[in-house]
């Protein structure tokens, strides 16, 4: 994996972990990882797919390896269009795009689908995705993962339904990073903490069924032994709205496993083609 600079709209500086194609008829997939983390989440994973597709790992904004500053960005929607301009940069001529994530970044593809940029996208992985905190998918507070600060979220809700966003930089959720990894030679690559605008750019819209079903044809892929969310859940809620998935529960696995499991490669091989 080499990284890889892309210009945003706003005069920033996008930065991906990049495994190019071996022919000329791959697609462009593009990888959002999940909350706290960063596109190396995918370094395992993007190796063993290497020259089935130009795979990019995407930095997201607010985080390690992305623009400053660190748990925030500057509006809701950003992220959006950061990913948007990471497409525009790299795909080729009449490439198919692959949109993919895992966690709040397969959240992120879901809000992608039904936001302004969806006609951009031909297909999308989700890897255990974050639907809505309060989707028949999601166990409480997501398993343990995350702290929500409540209180602090409602009021900003109401004041964002007036259209006031001058509280929007303020933290609403904390995550409970591991102490092996927060103390390890990688802990200062974690993100803790998420401004309001940051924790809602990275999820669906609220009515996060009308994105589902604007999402593309996917592939949905969840360990059953997931921390976070009830993967036997996903096919009932999601297929109520849309026609357009292939759903997978994968046996003695949980929700960080599923990227790098041998199930989800050998899927995602199958999806991509030969090499």
């Amino acid at each position: 994996m080499v990284l890889v600079s892309v210009p945003a709209r706003d005069g920033a500086t996008l930065s991906a972990w990049h495994v190019p194609a071996k022919r000329a008829d791959a697609p462009l997939l593009v990888l959002v990882h999940g909350s706290a983390w960063h596109g190396g989440q995918f370094r395992h994973l993007a190796t063993q797919l290497e020259g089935r597709a130009d795979i990019v790992a995407v930095n997201l904004r607010g985080h390690w390896n992305g623009p400053e500053p660190r748990g925030d960005i500057a509006y809701t929607g950003q992220l959006e269009d950061d990913l948007a301009d990471v497409i525009l940069a790299l795909q080729k001529p009449d490439q198919t795009v692959i949109l993919g994530g895992h966690s709040s970044g397969g959240g992120l593809v879901v809000r992608f689908a039904g936001g302004a940029h969806r006609d951009m996208i031909d297909q999308a992985i989700l890897m255990a995705p974050f639907l809505k905190y309060d989707a028949p998918t999601t166990r409480k507070n997501s398993g343990g993962w995350a702290r929500v600060m409540t209180r602090r979220i409602i009021g900003l809700s109401m004041l964002n339904a007036f259209g006031l966003k001058m509280f929007d930089h303020l933290p609403v959720i904390q995550f409970a990073m591991p102490d092996h990894i927060l103390q390890g030679p990688h802990g200062h690559e974690a993100t803790l903490m998420y401004s309001w605008r940051l924790n809602t750019s990275f999820a669906p819209r609220r009515a996060y069924l009308e994105d589902v079903a604007a999402l593309p044809d996917f592939t949905l892929l969840a360990g059953r032994d997931d921390e976070s969310f009830f993967a036997d859940r996903y096919e009932p809620v999601m297929s109520d709205v849309t026609s357009k998935g292939q759903y997978h529960v994968i046996d003695g696995v949980g929700h960080l496993g599923i990227v790098d499991a041998p199930e989800t490669v050998t899927l995602l091989k199958g999806l991509l083609g030969h090499d």
